[in-house]
């Protein structure tokens, strides 16, 4: 399992021109692609990075004029945005046309993005998601940008 993760200052999923999943202040966008050896385990870690890693900046003390040290969503309290993502599996070594044969099928994905947010949540955090297998279109306003591709092995 694979995820990128991207600071933002605000992100929404729409399906169909309907908002489906929304974060309005900073936080994460997390795309999360699963392989076909992934399971539970590869969920959490996944989802214990998106909520641990420290990715985010505080705004410190206002009076000094300078940012915190980054912080993580966990210590922030700070919104994720959990969009599925099949082509993060996709392979385009060979030809002009990728293969997706490392994404696993709906059956095996789904669940497991859906583990992800899960954990997220009762790890206490403000998750939003997209609509899986939908045609999305995501808006976002990087931040930085600071952009990280994570794995659980």
């Amino acid at each position: 399992m694979r995820a990128v993760l991207q600071r933002v200052r605000r992100a929404a999923v729409r399906v169909d021109g309907e908002v489906v999943g929304e974060i309005t202040r900073p936080g994460l966008m997390a795309l999360v692609g699963v392989t076909h050896e992934d399971g539970v385990a590869q969920a959490g870690v996944i989802a214990r990075k998106i909520a641990d890693l420290r990715l985010l900046e505080d705004d410190g003390d206002a009076h000094a004029g300078a940012p915190g040290p980054e912080r993580s969503v966990a210590d922030l309290g700070a919104p994720v945005l959990v969009v599925s993502q099949f082509t993060l599996y996709g392979d385009a070594r060979k030809g002009r046309r990728p293969t997706w044969n490392r994404a696993a099928p709906a059956e095996v994905a789904q669940p497991l993005v859906e583990a992800v947010v899960a954990d997220l949540r009762a790890r206490g955090l403000e998750v939003a998601s997209g609509r899986f297998g939908a045609h999305m279109e995501i808006d976002m306003v990087a931040d930085g940008p600071v952009t990280l591709l994570v794995e659980a092995q």
